[in-house]
C-alpha cells in the first residue's frame, strides 16, 4: 500500500460534500472539510530497524449554520457518503438549539487557491525504499555509536466545500527523517525533510549526527548565566515557531493577549530580522488554503525588525474589519487563527561555521528540548539544550558541554543579533511539517542551570 493508492481525489471528496449538502434543508449554510493523511513510517533503534507501520486516517467535519449564526459541527472518520449525510443531519439538529453568534462571518465563497508541489515518488514510497534510506544512515554510524530515529513518507489531501460556492482541493506530499546518534557520554541530532524524498540526503544526516556525537564526547560543565549563542536551524525553529504562536494570531491580538496588541507597527526585534508566514514558499511544507477554505496569503509578521501584521481567520477578520489571511483552524475553534508556516528570512553571514568563526567565546546549540511557555505576552519560554551543545572559544568548537536549562524572553533574545546565516536547513518544532531555517548568532541568552544528563 502507498499513499497514492489511498487518496480520495477531488471527485471522491466532492461525493462526500454533495451528500452533506443534499441532507440539509435549503437556507442553511453547510461546510464540509475532508482531511486525509496516509503515512509510512520506518523506525530504527540500536542501529537497526525495529518497526515498519502504515497509517491511513480520514477526518470529515460537517458544519451547519442556521440563521442567526447558530452552529453545529459533527466530526466523523469515514469515506462513506451515507454516513456523511447522517453527520450533516446531526449537525443541523445541533445548530437548531445552539446559541446565536452575532459575529458569524459567513462561509468561504468561491476563490482560486494556489497549488503546491506534489511528488509522486514520495506518495508511492515503499517500506523497502524507506529501509534503504535508513541503511544509508546506519552505514555512517561506527560500531561504538548507536542510532535511533524514524523515516517517514506522507501523502495528504485537504478539501473544503461550502454551499457558498467554495470547492477547494489540494493534495500534498511530505518526507521527513530525524535521528539521534548516541555514544557513551554524548549524543548528536540530525533532521531533514521537505515535500519530496529527494529533498533529503540520509547519509549526510547520519554523518552529521555522528560528527556531533564525536565532538560532544566527555562534555564539560560550564556555569549558567548569560551566554553568547549560535543557534542552529532546529533551535531557531523552536524560537520562531513559538514566537509566531504567541504573538501573531488575530484573535489574541484583538483581545489584548499578544505582545503585538500594543506594539504592532513598532520595532520589536533586530532590524536584520524578517519573519513571514508563507505556506506556499519553497521553504515551507504546508497546504495552500486553510481549514475554512480561504487561500493562504503570504503575511509579513515582522519586516526589518518591525511587527507589521497578524494573521486572521474569518471571525477575527470580520471583527478587525479586514479580510481573512487564510489562517483558520477547523471548527469548532476557540483558539483563533494561527501562523502555522513561519519562515525566517536568511541573512548574509555565510554558514554556521562562519558564525562560529566570529565568536570569541560562547555556546553552539543544536536544538532545544521540552520547551514550554512561561509568560505568553512577554514571549518567555523555558526548556533545555539537547543532542549537541558545544563550547566555542576563539572562533572554534573546543569541547562538548553538559546540557543547560534556559528561561528566556524571545523578544529580549532577538533585540540584537550578531549574525544570521545565508544557508538554511530543514527543522520543525511545534508545527509538525517544518520549514527551512537559517542559523542565528545572539549576544546574550539566559541559561539557569545545568541538567542532570549529557
Amino acid at each position: 500500500m502507498s499513499a497514492a493508492d489511498s487518496l480520495l481525489g477531488l471527485e471522491g471528496c466532492e461525493r462526500l460534500a454533495d451528500a452533506a449538502f443534499a441532507a440539509v434543508a435549503e437556507g442553511s449554510d453547510v461546510e464540509v472539510l475532508v482531511h486525509r493523511n496516509t503515512e509510512g513510517l520506518t523506525r530504527f533503534a540500536n542501529s537497526q530497524i525495529h518497526q515498519n507501520v502504515w497509517r491511513d486516517d480520514i477526518a470529515v467535519s460537517v458544519r451547519v449554520v442556521e440563521p442567526g449564526g447558530r452552529t453545529g459541527v459533527v466530526n466523523i472518520s469515514t469515506d462513506d457518503p451515507a454516513d456523511v449525510a447522517k453527520a450533516a443531519t446531526s449537525a443541523a439538529a445541533v445548530a437548531r438549539v445552539a446559541p446565536e453568534d452575532p459575529e458569524y462571518p459567513g462561509l468561504a465563497g468561491p476563490s482560486d487557491v494556489n497549488s503546491v508541489p506534489l511528488d509522486e515518488a514520495t506518495l508511492a514510497a515503499t517500506p523497502e525504499q524507506r529501509a534503504a534510506a535508513v541503511r544509508a544512515v546506519l552505514d555512517e554510524v561506527p560500531d561504538e555509536f548507536s542510532a535511533a530515529g524514524a523515516y517517514r513518507t506522507m501523502g495528504s489531501e485537504l478539501a473544503l466545500f461550502t454551499t457558498a460556492g467554495q470547492r477547494a482541493y489540494a493534495p500534498t506530499s511530505f518526507a521527513n527523517l530525524s535521528l539521534v546518534v548516541s555514544g557513551p557520554t554524548s549524543s548528536g541530532w540530525a533532521e531533514a525533510g521537505g515535500r519530496a524524498m529527494a529533498d533529503m540526503d540520509p547519509a549526510a544526516s547520519g554523518l552529521q549526527a555522528v560528527t556531533k556525537a564525536r565532538l560532544g564526547a566527555d562534555p564539560v560543565e560550564v556555569p549558567p548565566g548569560l551566554w553568547p549563542v549560535i543557534l542552529e536551524a532546529p533551535a531557531v525553529a523552536t524560537v520562531m515557531q513559538f514566537l509566531a504562536y504567541l504573538g501573531f494570531g488575530g484573535r489574541s491580538w484583538l483581545e489584548g493577549r499578544a505582545f503585538t496588541s500594543e506594539r504592532l507597527g513598532e520595532p520589536v526585534v533586530d532590524a536584520r530580522l524578517t519573519l513571514v508566514d508563507d505556506a506556499v514558499s519553497p521553504a515551507a511544507t504546508g497546504p495552500p488554503f486553510d481549514y475554512e477554505g480561504t487561500p493562504k496569503q503570504r503575511v509579513e509578521l515582522v519586516k526589518d525588525g518591525v511587527a507589521t501584521a497578524v494573521v486572521h481567520d474569518r471571525h477575527s477578520a470580520k471583527r478587525a474589519g479586514v479580510q481573512s489571511t487564510g489562517h483558520g483552524l477547523p471548527a469548532p475553534n476557540t483558539h483563533g487563527p494561527l501562523a502555522m508556516d513561519p519562515v525566517l528570512m536568511p541573512g548574509h553571514d555565510g554558514s554556521v561555521d562562519d558564525l562560529v568563526s566570529r565568536c570569541e567565546r560562547g555556546l553552539l546549540v543544536t536544538r532545544f528540548h521540552y520547551t514550554n511557555i512561561v509568560h505568553p505576552k512577554e514571549t518567555s519560554i523555558t526548556g533545555m539544550t539537547r543532542d549537541g551543545t558545544f563550547l566555542v572559544e576563539d572562533g572554534r568548537i573546543t569541547t562538548g558541554v553538559r546540557n543547560l536549562r534556559f528561561t528566556q524572553s524571545i523578544l529580549d533574545a532577538l533585540a540584537r543579533i550578531d549574525g544570521l546565516s545565508t544557508e538554511t536547513s530543514f527543522a520543525s518544532e511545534i508545527f509538525d511539517a517544518g520549514a527551512q531555517f537559517p542559523a542565528l548568532a545572539l549576544p546574550a541568552f539566559q541559561f539557569n542551570s545545568t541538567t542532570s544528563f549529557g
